[in-house]
């Protein structure tokens, strides 16, 4: 890493948000503020999607402020709607100076408004911009998103991926384009020819900390939970296989009078007062774009496999919150478990992942996606074998019989920090 004082600013949603983008993009900017000779700056969406989408997406019960007691500037200026805030989103950066811009992408429908502002900064600055791959091909597919997504990341210096899955797909999209694969971080972004791609391991969310304080017993004891709980953290999406998730928990269930299954999220899309006018709109005019766009398939609207509680009768055997998780409870949900459940369809690096492991918390996944890549059996956690509901009910099962110890999880953590990540990212 260079002596030189280097100013980075990184764009992405703000503390202001829900979800795991929010707490990377808060993370990366934090860890940068606490190295030697780096000047950060958080940039962020004033508004992160077209205003039809039936969503809330800001966090408004949140009281922990994961800023406090830094000296990070955060401008919340891009606005989705507001085609002039993009161009004036990159000027803004550009009057900072910056050494590196690292721009979060998670999803196509944004490569419009990120195009326009890697356009203009490769313009008016001499800055190296980053694209922080969360995903290439997306998990729900329309008819546009691959066009988007090449629109929208095709200009940039570097690309950061978290699987090698990831760099595959890279590769596949820009089938005519060299890449030079670098895991140290080291590159040269003046090589003709060739882009560099730094791959890294999504690190670790460390914003929220156990409570020392927590008797754990007592919090199992007080809300019906038993000896053994798995959980299910974040939204509630289709692709994240809850049904599947339930539907194994009911298997081990019959066999084990010792478990609990603790689900927290909210409902993706049941985040508006369903009965208000504008929230109807919204869901009309959002719904036809949903089916010009997407398969009839991937329409998740009306996904809530929450039903499937009382169907299989499992009220006595579950804990569920259906809201949006407030930032200083998140702790407890995690301490109180002993390991997580990730029975995805599909799966990109996930922060849900990386959270339980800031908690010691092993976890069971479905063999897709980077899971083969993160998963060391019995260290971090189980990977079925193969990818249907009996599989991860006997995984599940296994985990009892052969519990992960947590300092098992411990042992893998230091690799995952978030300082191994920003230095390698100022490797330039």
């Amino acid at each position: 890493m260079t002596d030189k004082k280097q100013t980075v600013v990184c764009f992405g949603a703000g503390p202001a948000y829900k979800g795991g983008m929010s707490n990377y993009n808060t993370s990366l900017a934090k860890t940068f503020a606490k190295l030697d000779n780096v000047d950060v700056h958080i940039v962020s969406w004033a508004q992160q999607y077209p205003s039809i989408v039936p969503r809330e997406f800001k966090d408004k019960v949140s009281t922990l402020d994961f800023l406090e007691g830094t000296d990070i500037s955060c401008k919340y200026i891009t606005d989705y709607n507001n085609p002039f805030s993009w161009g004036a989103t990159a000027d803004y950066i550009e009057t900072l100076n910056p050494d590196k811009v690292i721009i979060q992408w998670s999803i196509a429908i944004q490569g419009l408004p990120i195009a326009k502002i890697v356009k203009r900064l490769k313009k008016i600055s001499k800055c190296e911009v980053i694209i922080d791959l969360h995903f290439v091909i997306q998990k729900e597919q329309s008819a546009i998103d691959k066009k988007l997504t090449i629109y929208g990341i095709k200009n940039a210096d570097t690309y950061i991926v978290h699987a090698l899955k990831t760099f595959e797909e890279l590769k596949e999209i820009f089938p005519k384009r060299k890449f030079d694969l670098t895991k140290s971080g080291e590159r040269d972004i003046t090589k003709k020819g060739e882009t560099p791609v730094v791959k890294l391991f999504h690190p670790i969310y460390d914003l929220y900390q156990p409570d020392p304080n927590l008797d754990i017993e007592k919090y199992k004891k007080e809300h019906g939970l038993k000896e053994n709980v798995f959980l299910y953290f974040g939204f509630i999406r289709k692709y994240k296989g809850l049904h599947n998730a339930i539907a194994a928990f009911n298997i081990v269930a019959k066999q084990r009078n010792d478990v609990s299954f603790l689900i927290c999220g909210e409902l993706f899309w049941n985040t508006l007062d369903a009965g208000n006018f504008i929230t109807k709109v919204k869901k009309v005019t959002f719904s036809l774009a949903k089916k010009i766009l997407l398969n009839s398939s991937d329409d998740e609207k009306n996904y809530n496999p929450l039903t499937l509680i009382d169907e299989l009768n499992l009220k006595d055997k579950t804990m569920v919150i259906s809201e949006y998780i407030p930032n200083e409870d998140v702790n407890k949900y995690f301490q109180v478990a002993n390991a997580g459940v990730l029975f995805y369809e599909t799966a990109t690096p996930s922060g849900i992942e990386s959270l339980s492991y800031n908690f010691n918390l092993p976890i069971l996944t479905t063999n897709v996606g980077h899971f083969p890549e993160t998963i060391i059996d019995g260290q971090n956690g189980y990977m079925v074998k193969e990818n249907t509901v009996e599989e991860m009910a006997n995984t599940m099962l296994r985990f009892l019989d052969n519990p992960i110890d947590p300092q098992n999880v411990e042992k893998f953590k230091p690799n995952l920090s978030w300082e191994v990540y920003a230095k390698a990212i100022l490797k330039s």
